[in-house]
């Protein structure tokens, strides 16, 4: 069971998590939502759908993606985050920010999904004095450097215990587990190979004991697997989302809401058949 603020959700099933980028520079589809009218109207048709989630970014972490200020990533997002928990969604704050944590959760965000998995200084607490969920993401080193040359021992290892110390940060913090996800992220200081090492071994993620969030939709490893442009990779997402599931993933965020939710109701059917 996951908690997020006023909403509980069972997890007897995949979420949906629908990706509201209010940036000019995110990597798949930056610039395409200009202002909050047009960011709200796109995470309205998201959710009609079927996602579960709204998460909604004010900056890109795109590899090389320059910093946003405080100010200006409120002044992008909260108008978005007010409008759509008006209407009674479950939405997410994408922000690595204590400060655009606190007024995103103030305007109604029933979780934070943070890149830097809560380490910049007050962030943990921002988080703790809500009712927030929140999702702690593994990252090497930042968004300006991750892509640089990334090096592990052994990727799934050391995610899998960075991941840990995080959670237990957070407990200690008085963040009770039934609000905590985490993501290995795909694409956030790897090569192809320790996304895949990473996506074929995600059930030593799961084994942690909280939600898996995998967030792969439109990213460069699948490019590189395919050699699709950035906007033809739904096919694909799909494919590595559903073996996300298969693996013990028990979030998918991603931009093609409509393909995705058509493919888990198969996968759920296949996975509630029962044998002749």
């Amino acid at each position: 069971m996951l908690r997020c603020g006023k909403f509980t959700f069972p997890l007897d099933r995949p979420l949906i998590m629908g990706v509201v980028n209010v940036t000019p520079d995110s990597f798949s589809d930056g610039g395409r939502l200009q202002n909050a009218r047009q960011a709200i109207d796109h995470a309205l048709m998201l959710a009609e759908q079927g996602a579960d989630i709204l998460d909604v970014g004010g900056e890109s972490t795109r590899p090389g993606a320059a910093a946003v200020s405080e100010d200006e990533e409120l002044r992008r997002v909260l108008p978005v985050i007010e409008a759509l928990a008006a209407r009674g969604l479950a939405v997410s704050a994408d922000t690595r920010k204590p400060r655009v944590m606190q007024e995103a959760i103030q305007a109604g965000a029933a979780m934070i999904n943070d890149v830097m998995a809560l380490r910049e200084p007050g962030a943990i607490q921002a988080v703790a004095k809500s009712e927030a969920a929140v999702c702690l993401m593994h990252m090497q080193n930042d968004p300006q450097s991750m892509q640089a040359a990334p090096h592990y021992e052994n990727v799934v290892e050391e995610v899998r215990e960075f991941l840990a110390q995080r959670l237990a940060a957070c407990e200690a913090a008085g963040i009770g587990r039934s609000r905590l996800v985490i993501d290995p992220g795909f694409g956030f200081g790897k090569t192809l190979a320790h996304n895949l090492a990473l996506l074929k071994n995600l059930d030593r993620l799961a084994g942690l004991g909280v939600p898996v969030l995998a967030g792969m939709s439109r990213k460069s490893m699948l490019g590189a697997l395919t050699g699709k442009p950035v906007d033809q990779r739904e096919y694909a997402g799909i494919a590595a989302h559903l073996a996300a599931v298969a693996r013990g993933a028990a979030i998918v965020r991603v931009h093609d809401v409509a393909a995705m939710k058509d493919a888990l109701a198969v996968w759920q059917a296949i996975e509630g058949a029962e044998q002749e």
